[in-house]
This record gives C-alpha cells, structure tokens and sequence, in this order.
C-alpha cells in the first residue's frame, strides 16, 4: 500500500523514552510499504491541551496516549466511543475533519491476548482477581465484565482507590477484598490478573501465594519488562497456564495502526521478536 503523504502517528506520554510503541508501528510501517512515521512525543500533563491545539506536526493522523493521559484527555476530545466511555480512559485518538475521535484498544488487546494464548480460558471457569486500580485495571474490568464473567475480586493496595472504581461500574459482580487478603481472594478463581507496576523492572515484585488457585487457573500479568516477572515465575513452578504482558501490547496496537493507516495488520510470532529485541536492547 502506497500514500502519497508521509502520515504522522505517535505516541504521547509522560515520562514517553521506554515506550515500545515506536518500534512496533513503525515494523508495521515498513512490512506493508507504508510513507508514514510513529513518533514518541514527551508532553507533560499541563502541556496536553497545548499538544492537543497546536501539534508539532500538521500531518498528524492520530496518536495513542500513556501514562498519566488516558483519563485526562477526556474533555479535550470531540468524541469518545462507548467502550472508552465506559473504561473511563483513552488510548487512541484519531484526528478527522479537525475532530479528535477517542478510543480505548487496551481491554480488546488483554482479551484478544488471553483468548489466543489460553484457548481453552472461559469467563464461566470462576472468578477473576485483578490487582490494581488505574487504566489497565479498568480496561480488564470493562473486557471480563463484557464477556460475561460471573465475579471480579478487585484488590489494590489503597482500598479507597479499589472501592471509587468498584462504585463507578456499579455491577453487583464487582467485589472490593483488602490488600492483605490477596492470596485468599484466589480460592476457586479461574483468572489473577496483575495490572500494576508491581514487578516491573525498578519496582517491589508482586508479593502473593497463588497456592489457592485451582490447578486449572491462569495467571497473567500485564508487565512486560522483564517479560518474566516473579509473578510468572511462580505461576510456571506451580505449573499454572500463564501470560505474559508483551502480548497486550501487541494486539492493542493492530486496531490503532488499521484506524490510523487503513492497512489490516497481523500480530505474528516476527513481530513479538522484533518488538523483544528492543526490550533487551
């Protein structure tokens, strides 16, 4: 596919340099012989409204948001789909006619990911424990809600946080446990899911027993760097069906590229190792 213009996607966050999203579209860029380029922009969040009114480039077609601009990018927009109204925060915006068009990929790209890696994972095998309260959270929380799961536990270190967000679904699934119940809280579960930082390169690890889980439980954590967090590690010793955070990334990006670029695009086991080798590096 040929285009005559060179189309500017991006990515806006704030702190923006690990960001993988640039080496991942612009891979996509090149296989399918697109002109166009996906760039990192640093915008700091006071800085976002002047972003949004005067961007750096007058070609810009659209951009994905990160850390801390999926929810304050709400009343900048001109438009929010349903699915991102109802997660409460933005990932992808698209730019038309002088409009910004918000969208949320994220609870599409950790259920595509889980139902691709897990096939034989249902929302009728039990309860799903998310850790963690911000944006990830609540995109898992929208995508199981959505798909039909019967019980959500949903824990966070600060229980008040967990709570707020339990209060805005209003769904009679959702039940908030206490921090120090954790390992509990994974009795007769069929999903833990851990959103948080915890386990990241640079952080505390995720301190929990997953001995509670049924054996045919499945364990995924949305961090990706390292890509086998502590978390993980415990979840292959203890033998549990386990996935890693890379895949998320992944598959949140394909529809973002096909609205920006309108090229159909695949998530293949190349372009994990291609997006790896900027992990490593």
């Amino acid at each position: 596919m040929n285009i005559e213009k060179n189309l500017i996607a991006g990515v806006v966050g704030w702190p923006i340099s690990h960001s993988l999203s640039p080496r991942l579209h612009n891979y996509w860029l090149k296989k399918y012989n697109i002109r166009g380029e996906y760039l990192a922009f640093a915008v700091r969040p006071e800085n976002l409204r002047e972003f949004i009114e005067s961007p750096p480039k007058d070609n810009i077609i659209g951009f994905n948001l990160t850390v801390p601009h999926k929810e304050i990018i709400l009343p900048l927009l001109d438009e929010i789909d349903s699915v991102a109204e109802q997660i409460g925060a933005v990932n992808t915006v698209i730019i038309r006619d002088g409009r910004l068009l918000g969208f949320n990929t994220d609870g599409y790209g950790f259920l595509t990911h889980l139902k691709q890696s897990i096939p034989t994972w249902s929302a009728k095998d039990g309860a799903a424990v998310i850790i963690g309260a911000g944006g990830a959270a609540r995109a898992a929380i929208v995508s199981l809600l959505n798909e039909g799961i019967t019980e959500i536990r949903l824990i966070n270190r600060t229980k008040e946080r967990a709570e707020k967000l339990a209060d805005i679904y209003h769904d009679p699934r959702i039940k908030v446990w206490d921090w120090q119940d954790r390992s509990e809280s994974l009795f007769e579960a069929g999903l833990l899911v851990n959103t948080t930082t915890l386990g990241m390169t640079g952080q505390p690890e995720l301190s929990i027993n997953l001995s509670p889980l049924p054996a045919t439980a499945v364990v995924y954590d949305i961090v990706y760097n390292p890509l086998e967090t502590a978390l993980l590690q415990q979840a292959k010793q203890k033998k549990y069906l386990w996935v890693d955070g890379l895949g998320m990334l992944l598959h949140q990006a394909a529809p973002a590229f096909q609205s920006w670029f309108k090229q159909k695009v695949t998530v293949d086991q190349k372009l994990r190792r291609h997006v790896l080798e900027g992990l490593s590096g």
